[in-house]
């Protein structure tokens, strides 16, 4: 199941995954920044399907997810657009979004089309662990699907485990109790990494959330298998757009 993911832990350490919201800057704009992300060599590619209410999210992505729905993005048309996306890259590539959008879309329809595009893996922030092994885990596990929880430093050791125990990718280590972009407390959660390695997991682990620089880069994957970026990837392609030239120097800058 999901060899893209399992393979590219099993081949490589400090790895970098990030994501983008689909459907921003520009509506037709998905397959060209992946194409420009596998480019400069990322690990693995996270595609945000935007929500109108993002919990777990910070300003700038907000902003990004609301301005894409009013572009007109929507799950059924990334869908669309992601018909192509096995012919131009081999990355492993993850959907994250909210579980409303993905009830009303339908949820084994969900999860049939990410198999079909080629999608390896979901993350949904707000889908309980326990109705992911109650209704979840076997349409997954039919499709080749791999679902991704997201842990934090209030996390008990039983709930971080019997979340190791229903995975079979890697475990999203929320950097903070922030929402995402915020890097504050980055260096303070030593403490916290430490912690879960020392539960020496079935599954590799990610860091995110504060990420957005090769110093926190480093300092994560001192402590996991790499570390997601989203925030500051946005900021970036906002600001200096998303040809290939602009999307490599984001890249070198934070793993060269």
């Amino acid at each position: 199941m999901s060899t893209r993911i399992q393979s590219i832990f099993k081949r490589r350490d400090n790895i970098l995954s990030v994501y983008f919201t689909a459907g921003y800057p520009a509506l037709e704009d998905t397959l060209e920044i992946v194409k420009n992300l596998d480019a400069a060599g990322v690990d693995l590619i996270e595609i945000g399907m935007p929500f109108s209410d993002p919990l777990a999210d910070g300003p700038v992505i907000q902003e990004s997810s609301q301005q894409a729905i009013k572009n007109g993005m929507t799950i059924k048309l990334l869908f669309e657009q992601l018909k192509g996306l096995r012919d131009i890259t081999e990355i492993p590539v993850v959907l994250m979004g909210y579980l409303n959008p993905v009830m009303q879309y339908g949820e084994e329809a969900f999860i049939s089309k990410c198999a079909e595009v080629g999608v390896d893996g979901i993350i949904l922030p707000d889908l309980p662990l326990d109705i992911y092994t109650k209704h979840w885990k076997t349409m997954c596990e039919k499709e080749g699907v791999s679902n991704i929880f997201l842990i934090t430093p209030q996390s008990s050791v039983e709930r971080i485990k019997a979340i190791d125990d229903a995975s079979n990718a890697f475990v999203y280590v929320v950097s903070s109790n922030s929402i995402t972009g915020s890097n504050k407390k980055f260096d303070r959660q030593t403490a916290y990494y430490k912690s879960i390695q020392q539960l020496e997991l079935k599954n590799p682990t990610l860091i995110g959330f504060g990420i957005h620089d090769k110093e926190t880069f480093e300092s994560a994957c001192t402590y996991s298998k790499g570390v997601i970026i989203g925030s500051a990837f946005i900021r970036h392609i906002t600001a200096e757009g998303i040809s290939k030239e602009s999307i490599q120097e984001f890249v070198k800058n934070i793993k060269s």
